[in-house]
């Protein structure tokens, strides 16, 4: 008997160890050969992936061609602005044909490279001789701020002013700041380019906004506008002239004449 039980407790301790899974088999699978090892290698490799995605350049976008770039030679004008005095959009203004605000900054005016403010230092006449305020050297001096001792006041109603360029110039631009501390709007503002201080040869009109012909130099097209400290841009389109001059008839606010600065952007005539 007693062998019978040592022959049971032999066998049992054979048996029992070969009935054990391995992690393999408890699992249903047995796991591939090298599985492991590759897990390794995409855990190793997956910072250095992206990393190399976050350096990666981004997609060209459409290139869009600078605003200066026309094919014809032209570059935008180096107009330096004065400060602003006042903002927002102004109100009870009733004058007729009146442009409504761009609501954005002017878009850069383009002219032949080396084009520049011909007028600045150069001598100015006024069919007002005294005026109010200022003096009239005060209209080409390049000081373009509206506080006090910056403009010039002349008398009421029709006046201009003639700006002598001292020699003919092709002229693209003339931009000119009457008052821009409050909003108003100047009338009848004519502005004209001749080969005589006289007005008498080859008279140009360039912008005129007198709808009425209340000024007596023939009815305009051009829109009233409000005064801002960017000034009024007028284009001249590369006319020939040597002499400049400016009508005004009051504004909306009295009746009369302001001018802060004048700039007549050119470049010197070949003749």
């Amino acid at each position: 008997m007693k062998i019978y039980v040592s022959l049971l407790l032999i066998v049992s301790l054979l048996v029992i160890p070969s009935c054990k899974k391995s992690p393999s088999e408890s699992s249903g699978q047995a796991e591939p050969q090298g599985s492991a090892e590759q897990k390794q290698q995409e855990v190793q490799k997956a910072p250095v992936e992206a990393a190399e995605a976050e350096a990666a350049p981004a997609p060209k976008a459409e290139e869009v061609a600078p605003a200066a770039d026309t094919g014809e030679g032209l570059v935008p004008i180096d107009i330096k602005l004065p400060k602003p005095l006042f903002a927002g959009t102004p109100q009870n203004i009733k004058v007729t044909n009146l442009e409504k605000p761009l609501g954005r900054p002017r878009p850069p005016f383009l002219a032949p490279a080396g084009t520049k403010n011909v007028a600045l230092g150069k001598p100015v006449v006024s069919t007002d001789e005294e005026p109010i305020i200022g003096e009239i050297e005060m209209i080409t001096d390049g000081d373009k701020e509206a506080g006090d001792g910056s403009y010039v006041e002349l008398a009421p109603f029709q006046q201009n002013v003639t700006i002598d360029l001292g020699a003919e110039y092709n002229v693209y631009a003339v931009l000119v700041w009457h008052y821009h501390k409050e909003a108003r709007v100047y009338l009848d503002v004519v502005v004209q380019v001749a080969d005589d201080p006289d007005f008498i040869t080859n008279v140009r009109t360039l912008f005129n906004n007198d709808d009425d012909n209340s000024s007596g130099l023939g009815s305009g097209s051009d829109m009233h506008y409000v005064e801002t400290a960017e000034g009024k841009l007028i284009d001249a389109k590369g006319v020939r002239a040597r002499y400049v001059r400016l009508y005004s008839n009051g504004s909306s606010s009295n009746e009369l004449n302001h001018y802060i600065e004048v700039e007549v952007y050119g470049t010197p005539s070949d003749s």
